[in-house]
């Protein structure tokens, strides 16, 4: 080469440094995928679990689950206390951090928009709002805040729009910064709702007007995130707030974290949050594709090992040495949940509570095998459900078995042909006792999951001898269908929020028939038993009338409940700190990616 051809590469060289080294660090970008499609991102109208997480990174509930805290505890979000409760449980009195801002948007027209106390007392009325039909409204209603059903039932009747303008005892704005709710029961465990953003997040009244009927696509809120992409039921993307308040990482370690992130939480210590910039969450239903390309590195973490690859990925629950030696991280840990299925109470075929129509629901509960579904469908990544409620919630009893995990053949078959569920026609099939066809229409989604759980119920309804048909739809379908009552049987799983079981008792409660009650069950019995727990303070008497409820869920049989899951999540070497808990969505919060690390990115 010669002199000055020499001196010019030097220059560049030279140059392409400096330019390098005033660049801004690269962006950090966390990586991974649900497995159902969201429904949209307002809290009023939402309900299933994938649009909540979303949302939740988007909106501030006035409180928040302490992260790696174990029992889990309650902390201020966007508060400058912890509400102050009356002795009778019925005033709880907010008083909001001044200097939160929400995110910067149109609809503020330039300015910048505070987070005030009025934000709080908008959003918990819109639910009220029969516009927009509150999958969650019972869970407040429930509460009997002084005046607002009233408020509804008034308005709903003069058919009139909702009034958000009008006071009411129960709901009021103190000052700029403080707001108080008064209930018409005492609920020690109210004070859990105001941790869900994806339920009381605060929304800000303008941004609801501006965007009007598209609200479902336009999240504005004052947490960490802001949602920059949305392809529906295809990909989501959200980025940092440049408005986020100074929050530094400050969190333990939860017990159930992988040994390796102990030394990582450490030195997270004091950092701002969040520390990435970009969430990127694309929607893979299949699990096998989710699983090789978490495996090939295109996602950073994976919720949930699909169990078809448990025992390749975690031999006898324990991370495999292949991906040890990958720096691979696991966290494994029990949902608070419960896999259903439910029967519609007010389907002619199924529904009803003449001992005729209890006998079959009880009957075909009786002829799932649950060892087979846990050991060939999930993998061993579950336990059987007695009740409904897990075990990391208040309610829950280890000693207590019932039917619901019995697999008993003979008694199913028993039970059908001493109330005239017989083959009346010679078809081979069961028929009803007035000799109509007894056909069960079962509805499900197209992912290999629930494919294989229709195979176990296909095969075990064959051995009963009743015929049972497969309606197919995606998840966001069946929901909408589900809602309306226009199910007759669904295989779905029921999330808690708090760790009590009266989320799971709700299943039962007439309250929330359509929303969390979506077997539509109805029984006085149970209503007063649910009534009485949820006023009672935790102890031995609440015990006593959860229990009491649970068996008369069991009895009637408005649901199988199957099991309570085990997840297991896996992390790849470039994430720090990532652990898990189950009553915070927005996970993403608290942790780091620094995919310099890797030799991947070397």
């Amino acid at each position: 080469m010669k002199l000055p051809s020499l001196l010019t590469a030097l220059l560049l060289a030279c140059a392409l440094q400096a330019a390098q080294a005033q660049s801004p660090a690269q962006e950090k970008v966390l990586r991974y995928a649900f497995k159902s499609a969201e429904t949209g991102f307002d809290p009023a109208q939402i309900t299933d679990t994938y649009s909540k997480a979303v949302v939740a990174g988007i909106l501030d509930a006035p409180l928040e689950y302490d992260f790696g805290a174990r029992p889990f505890k309650l902390r201020p979000a966007t508060l400058t206390e912890m509400p102050e409760i009356s002795a009778d449980f019925k005033t709880l009195t907010f008083r909001v951090q001044p200097g939160i801002l929400f995110c910067d948007d149109p609809a503020f027209k330039g300015a910048k928009r505070e987070l005030v106390a009025a934000d709080y007392v908008y959003s918990i009325k819109r639910h009220y709002d029969p516009k927009l039909k509150s999958g969650n409204l019972y869970l407040l209603e429930n509460a009997k805040i002084m005046g607002l059903s009233e408020l509804r039932r008034e308005l709903m009747k003069a058919k009139k729009p909702f009034d958000y303008d009008r006071e009411v005892e129960g709901l009021k704005v103190l000052d700029r910064y403080t707001f108080q709710v008064k209930l018409g029961v005492g609920d020690p465990r109210f004070i859990y709702q105001f941790s869900d953003a994806g339920f009381l997040g605060a929304v800000a009244r303008e941004v609801v007007e501006f965007y009007g009927d598209k609200i479902m696509e336009h999240p504005v809120g004052t947490n960490a995130f802001r949602l920059a992409e949305w392809r529906r039921s295809s990909r989501i993307v959200l980025e940092k707030n440049p408005n986020f308040r100074d929050v530094r990482y400050a969190e333990t370690t939860p017990p159930e974290a992988d040994p390796r992130v102990k030394g990582e939480v450490a030195a997270l210590q004091g950092r701002k949050l969040p520390m990435v910039d970009r969430v990127e969450i694309d929607i893979i239903e299949e699990a096998q594709p989710r699983w090789l390309a978490f495996l090939r590195g295109e996602f950073d973490v994976i919720e949930e090992v699909p169990p078809e690859f448990a025992s390749i990925a975690m031999p006898n629950n324990h991370l495999a040495p292949n991906l040890v030696k990958q720096g691979l991280s696991m966290t494994r840990y029990p949902r608070a949940d419960v896999a259903v299925s439910y029967f519609n109470m007010e389907d002619p075929v199924v529904g009803g509570y003449t001992p005729d129509k209890i006998a079959l629901r009880r009957a075909i509960n009786l002829a799932v095998d649950l060892d087979k579904e846990i050991r060939l469908v999930r993998r061993g990544q579950a336990v059987k459900s007695q009740n409904g409620i897990p075990a990391v919630a208040f309610g829950h009893d280890p000693a207590m078995k019932t039917e619901m995990s019995e697999f008993d053949p003979a008694k199913a078959k028993a039970l059908l042909d001493l109330y005239g569920y017989t083959d009346k026609d010679g078809d081979g099939w069961r028929d009803q006792p007035d000799g109509k066809q007894l056909l069960l229409e079962y509805a499900t989604s197209p992912d290999s999951t629930f494919r294989q759980l229709a195979e176990q119920w296909q095969k075990n309804m064959e051995a009963l001898g009743v015929h049972m048909v497969f309606k197919i739809a995606k998840w966001p379908e069946q929901l909408k269908a589900a809602n309306a009552g226009k199910l007759q049987m669904w295989g779905v799983g029921w999330v808690g929020t708090t760790p009590d079981g009266d989320t799971f008792l709700a299943l039962g409660s007439s309250k929330s028939k359509g929303n969390a009650n979506k077997a539509r069950f109805d029984l006085p019995a149970f209503e007063a038993l649910y009534d009485r727990q949820k006023a009672l303070p935790d102890g031995l008497e609440r015990r006593a009338a959860m229990q009491e409820a649970q068996r008369l869920m069991v009895a009637y049989a408005p649901y199988k409940f199957h099991v309570h899951r085990i997840w297991t999540d896996m992390a790849q070497p470039w994430v720090r700190g990532y652990s898990r808990n189950i009553f915070v969505r927005d996970f993403w919060k608290y942790i780091d990616v620094d995919r310099s690390a890797t030799p991947k990115a070397k």
